[in-house]
């Protein structure tokens, strides 16, 4: 029971300048934390930007919640209540995977293109969509009007 005792008369006014080092160093880390999230973010709307446009559709779009979502929808052939979908747990990775066929169908793409680069490294895939050489050529599941290419 003494022992016990001695542990909570103890005091830590000693450690205060350990603590003060320790919140500052955690500020740090969350600061460059939140500055690569942020470039993140930005490489994010530069990329669906430039898909956007290269589709005819408006870039701003990129940087409205929820709208651009319709309009990778209306990129790829998809009615628009498919965002309903995305907001279903499970149900929107298997939308999010069928719009990514799609959009990669309607850019001249393979489905495995779509699968692979717009699906699993997104970012990447829309970069490579958004200045690469692939052209717009419709809305592959609107009417067929798209054609993959391997």
């Amino acid at each position: 029971m003494s022992n016990y005792l001695a542990l909570l008369l103890q005091d830590d006014a000693g450690n205060a300048a350990g603590n003060a080092a320790g919140v500052a160093a955690a500020a740090g880390i969350g600061m460059v934390m939140l500055l690569i999230w942020l470039a993140v973010l930005v490489v994010c709307i530069i990329a669906f930007w430039k898909v956007f446009t290269k589709a005819g559709q408006p870039g701003w779009a990129a940087i409205i919640p929820i709208y651009n979502l319709i309009i990778l929808l209306k990129i790829a052939g998809r009615p628009a209540w498919w965002v309903l979908l995305m907001l279903i747990p499970i149900v929107n990775i298997v939308i999010s995977l069928l719009v990514a066929i799609d959009v990669a169908k309607s850019f001249g793409q393979s489905p495995v293109f779509g699968v692979v680069m717009l699906w699993l490294l997104s970012i990447i895939g829309y970069l490579v969509l958004g200045f690469g050489s692939a052209k717009y050529i419709g809305p592959a599941a609107a009417g067929g009007s798209a054609v993959a290419t391997a």
